[in-house]
């Protein structure tokens, strides 16, 4: 065999063996390994295990363990109302929150987290998901709050109150101490009731104590953990106040951009996986929770139309005036009064009229 040859062999050997090392080396430098932490606004219950723990673990599993996330309590890191804060300011890379809970930085975030005047939670999944919510979310939050903002769960309506007083109508309404958050706070307060706000953990004992008449926090499901039917006689239903409700996911700025293209594509995965997961067990656990109420002795009470109708002119009348002076409100409010408009009468065609019982 000639010298040429045998030269050509080692040659193409080389390139083989490089072919084959080269991907090693580029795949590792991409692969890196993370260990960040995740802040919450939660105490613990189902926006912890379904929500952010849920999160971290598929994060875990889709990256083979490379991306590891300890979640905290909310609290244990910084204040339960201010993770995008606490995000932030890089005390925690990752966290949870209802991004509600800063609309007193920008009444904006409350169209992105639900309120009043909100539509329903299968239209907000198609408008987040299909019709650029979710971009808009990014750009706002980003500009806004110097955060990655993506959305992590998210609920159907949910329950009016846990009253320890029976409320029907609106008259029941007036001068009632009730915990919520956001801007029906503000709405509440137009419609006679006297609002007050506290983190998730200090809910139960203010109820227990009388310091507040009632609660809003989840859905039927959610609030069974808590346990604010223990104390509170009275179920309130539907929750008008908060047709939908969808979480956010914030991400520190600096922390994500060390993230590879392929790792960051992988968090908003597992983000989607998990808010769509939610819905489903969330409407599953809906179903099969009032006869929990029920049991413990709770009386349910249905909403008057005259409460429902209110609710809504009230929070259409809101989102107007936040509009007129917030371009970001602005902006957001028309794309979804466009989509609204779009998915006009679907019912029509999505539904079909069912006798019950």
């Amino acid at each position: 065999m000639s010298k040429n040859i045998l030269s050509r062999r080692a040659a193409l050997a080389g390139i083989g063996a490089g072919a084959v090392a080269a991907p090693t080396v580029i795949g590792s430098a991409k692969a890196q390994s993370v260990s960040w932490k995740m802040t919450t606004a939660w105490p613990g219950g189902p926006l912890m295990d379904i929500g952010a723990k849920a999160f971290a673990d598929r994060l875990a599993f889709l990256t083979d363990g490379r991306i590891k996330v300890q979640v905290f309590p909310g609290g244990a890191l910084g204040n339960a109302l201010k993770v995008s804060e606490t995000v932030k300011n890089g005390v925690a890379e990752m966290g949870h929150t209802w991004m509600g809970y800063d609309w007193g930085a920008d009444t904006t975030t409350v169209l992105l987290g639900g309120y009043a005047g909100s539509f329903d939670t299968e239209r907000m999944l198609h408008w987040l998901y299909e019709a650029g919510g979710a971009e808009i979310q990014r750009q706002f939050r980003d500009e806004t709050a110097g955060i990655v903002s993506i959305p992590l769960f998210i609920r159907t309506a949910e329950v009016f109150l846990h009253s320890r007083k029976p409320v029907r109508t609106l008259a029941d309404l007036k001068g009632l101490k009730l915990r919520t958050a956001g801007a029906w706070l503000d709405m509440a307060k137009e419609m006679g009731a006297a609002p007050v706000t506290t983190a998730g953990g200090e809910i139960y004992p203010a109820l227990e104590r009388g310091v507040i008449d009632a609660t809003e926090w989840g859905t039927l499901w959610e609030n069974i953990s808590p346990g604010f039917y223990k104390v509170a006689k009275y179920l309130i239903i539907p929750g008008v106040h908060q047709p939908t409700a969808p979480f956010e996911l914030c991400v520190n700025k600096a922390a994500w951009a060390k993230l590879s293209e392929r790792d960051q594509k992988l968090v908003e995965i597992a983000a989607k996986l998990t808010t769509f997961e939610s819905w489903t067990r969330i409407g599953q656990e809906d179903a099969k929770s009032l006869d929990v109420y029920r049991k413990a002795g709770n009386e349910i009470i249905e909403l008057a139309p005259e409460v429902q109708y209110e609710t809504k002119r009230v929070a259409l009348a809101w989102a107007e005036k936040q509009a007129e002076k917030n371009a970001w409100f602005k902006k957001i409010l028309d794309s979804q009064i466009a989509f609204e408009k779009q998915w006009q009468g679907a019912d029509r065609y999505r539904k079909v009229m069912v006798k019950e019982g």
